[in-house]
C-alpha cells in the first residue's frame, strides 16, 4: 500500500534561498553623449553591505577585462575582495596595463597579442586602469567588500539576486559624480521577504571633473604609435 501524505510549504521558508533586490537608476546633468542622446545609464554599481550581520566569504572566483579594438571592456567592472581578473590582449598589438591611483596598485608589463596576464585583487577601493601605451584606453574595477552588487544596464535598471534578509547599508559608485554626491545616496535599507523594490536613484554628474593621468612612469605619455601602418584593422 502506498501512503500519501499532505506536504505543505511555509511561505517563510522561500526568503532562505535569498531576496532579489531591484531598482531603477537616472543619470541627470551629463554632459556625455551617450547619456544625452542615448539614455545610456550603465555601468553605475549597486552594492549592498551588511550592516549587523558578517560579510560572507566565498569560493575564489575569476572575471575577465578584455583588451579589444583598444578599448577595456567592460569599462565598469565590480568584484568582490579576493577576485582575480584576467586581463587577455585581443588586439593583434601590445598592451600594458596598470594602475597606479588610489586602489590596488599592480603593472602586468607589456605582453604580446594572444596572451593574458592576472591580478589578484586583496583590497576594497576603486581601481583606475590604463595602457602604458595607449592614453586613450582608461577602465575601473570597483572592488567590494560584499558579494550583493550589479551594475546597472542601459536603461539604468539593476538587479541583486541572492539577498539574506537582514539590514543592509546601500552604497553606489558612478564615475562621472563627485564623492559628496556619492555619498549622499547612501541609504540603509531592509530586507524582510523574498523581493524587494528600492526607490529610483538619481544621480547628478554636476562638478564632476575628468582625472587626468600618466604613464606607469608619470610622464606624459609619448605621440600614439601609428598601428595603422602594421594593423590597418585597428581603429585610431
Amino acid at each position: 500500500m502506498t501512503w500519501l501524505l499532505p506536504i505543505s510549504f511555509s511561505l517563510a521558508l522561500f526568503p532562505l534561498l535569498g531576496a532579489t533586490v531591484t531598482g531603477t537608476v537616472e543619470l541627470k546633468d551629463s554632459r556625455a553623449p551617450a547619456v544625452r542622446k542615448h539614455r545610456d545609464f550603465s555601468g553605475v554599481v549597486i552594492a549592498l553591505e551588511p550592516v549587523d550581520a558578517a560579510v560572507p566569504s566565498r569560493a575564489p572566483s575569476h572575471a575577465r577585462m578584455v583588451q579589444k579594438d583598444k578599448t577595456f571592456t567592460p569599462h565598469i567592472l565590480p568584484v568582490q575582495v579576493g577576485t582575480t581578473v584576467e586581463f587577455p590582449n585581443n588586439d593583434p598589438i601590445f598592451h600594458n596595463a596598470f594602475s597606479n591611483y588610489d586602489g590596488q596598485l599592480f603593472d602586468v608589463g607589456l605582453y604580446p597579442p594572444g596572451t593574458s596576464r592576472d591580478v589578484h585583487f586583496t583590497r576594497e577601493g576603486v581601481v583606475r586602469i590604463f595602457c602604458n601605451i595607449h592614453s586613450t584606453m582608461s577602465a575601473l574595477i570597483v572592488v567590494l567588500k560584499t558579494p550583493y552588487f550589479a551594475s546597472t544596464a542601459r536603461d539604468g535598471s539593476f538587479q541583486i539576486a541572492g539577498v539574506p534578509l537582514g539590514e543592509y547599508r546601500l552604497k553606489v559608485f558612478h564615475e562621472r559624480a563627485t564623492q559628496a554626491t556619492l555619498d549622499k545616496l547612501g541609504e540603509r535599507i531592509t530586507v524582510v521577504s523574498d523581493a524587494l523594490a528600492i526607490s529610483p536613484i538619481a544621480i547628478s554628474e554636476s562638478g564632476y571633473l575628468p582625472i587626468p593621468h600618466k604613464n606607469k612612469y608619470g610622464r606624459d605619455y609619448s605621440p600614439v604609435p601609428d598601428d595603422r601602418m602594421i594593423y590597418p584593422a585597428i581603429r585610431q
